[in-house]
């Protein structure tokens, strides 16, 4: 099969395509034709080595093929699953090989059969991809900041994969108000289609005094995924009382909180990745994809797949999602 291999960490340049032998499924395993390999922000980091040693997502050596998000046809089962699994359309995460997660990036992928689902006929292969690790994080996100009513929530990157879906689910949790995000005038526009009240270009210097005149009780919930200086300034948003929820660094670093001064300002800083967290276990995860899955298959949320590239341009996706020229979730199609 054709698959993305990273020899050596660097730039997008990096993942180049190669023939590679055919995996086959171990025991509770499905050998999935990949349709669709969503790539995740933080691939893009793990690509350059930044994260060695650091995030468990990093490969433990090279050669390495990245990618976690699958959604295909199953072609084979290994021991003790079921033949009927086999031309079910199903989307899951690939099963960790000896070198680390990953494995998307190629024409075959093998997942776990008890931690996929089966998907209808109506739902596109690359918007199922575009709910897995997103879809459970956005709803991951809202739950665990108790979002209801009266929340004012502002979310950071609005447009991006986990930001589209978090909008609307901040919405049908009951949040009185979104507010959205994002940089350049075409973006604030996609922001009000997925739900957001009023959104906010940061490329503006006076951002922060937008958001303070769109919210003048304060923001009670901030979604955090930018990190750095950026997350430290959404911080200092949060009305007494209120939610600030760490989820990502797209920055390059965390936003640094001093307890002390978020204690004297009465805010609660929470981490998706913990502690603290709420009980979020391969069930809880489980039933998070399940229940976004199901919501829109239902009609009740919508995905945003912004852009599709072959798999042998894998390097150009990585170049654009670096750039902050996509929208949404970016998928490979093999």
């Amino acid at each position: 099969m054709r698959a993305i291999v990273v020899r050596e960490f660097g730039g997008p340049e990096v993942l180049r395509i190669e023939e590679v032998p055919d995996p086959a499924p171990g025991a509770g395993e499905l050998l999935v034709r990949v349709a669709a390999a969503g790539i995740q922000f933080i691939e893009t980091q793990t690509r350059t080595g930044t994260l060695q040693g650091v995030s468990p997502v990093a490969p433990k050596s090279l050669p390495w093929t990245p990618g976690r998000e699958v959604a295909g046809e199953v072609l084979a089962v290994g021991g003790g699953v079921s033949a009927d699994w086999i031309g079910r359309r199903v989307s899951g995460v690939t099963v960790p090989t000896a070198d680390g997660p990953g494995g998307g990036y190629a024409e075959l992928a093998v997942v776990q059969a008890e931690g996929s689902h089966q998907l209808p006929d109506t739902l596109d292969y690359a918007d199922a991809v575009s709910l897995l690790g997103t879809g459970r994080t956005a709803l991951g996100l809202v739950e665990q900041a108790e979002v209801g009513k009266g929340d004012t929530v502002l979310v950071e990157g609005a447009t991006g994969a986990v930001g589209v879906l978090s909008m609307q689910l901040a919405r049908a949790a009951g949040a009185e108000r979104v507010i959205a995000l994002v940089r350049g005038t075409e973006k604030a526009q996609l922001a009000k289609d997925f739900g957001a009240d009023i959104a906010v270009d940061t490329s503006a210097d006076d951002w922060p005094e937008q958001v303070r005149a769109a919210a003048p009780d304060g923001v009670t919930v901030v979604f955090d995924g930018v990190g750095g200086e950026f997350g430290a300034t959404t911080f200092e948003l949060v009305t007494r009382g209120g939610r600030f929820v760490i989820f990502g660094f797209s920055s390059g670093t965390m936003t640094k909180v001093d307890p002390e001064h978020a204690a004297e300002r009465g805010v609660s800083v929470l981490s998706y990745f913990g502690p603290p967290t709420g009980p979020r276990g391969p069930e809880v995860l489980l039933r998070q994809s399940r229940d976004v899955l199901a919501a829109v298959a239902e009609g009740r949320l919508r995905t945003l797949v912004g852009t599709r590239f072959p798999l042998d341009q894998a390097a150009q996706a990585h170049a654009a999602i670096a750039a902050r020229r996509t929208t949404g979730k970016t998928v490979l199609e093999p």
